[in-house]
């Protein structure tokens, strides 16, 4: 497992924890912290050429 594979479980990750949140919890902003990051991690594997 590569380090960009690592990075895109973490990405998946932070999307399922950040939907939970919002619907269950709606904990504000730090959601959406994890949000971006999740969405900068996935823009940067697709830059880089790799399949998602």
């Amino acid at each position: 497992m590569g380090a960009l594979d690592f990075l895109f479980v973490i990405a998946v990750i932070l999307i399922v924890l950040w939907l939970f949140g919002f619907f269950i919890f709606n904990l504000g902003a730090i959601l959406w912290v994890l949000l971006v990051i999740a969405v900068i991690i996935i823009l940067f594997r697709l830059l880089s050429g790799r399949r998602v």
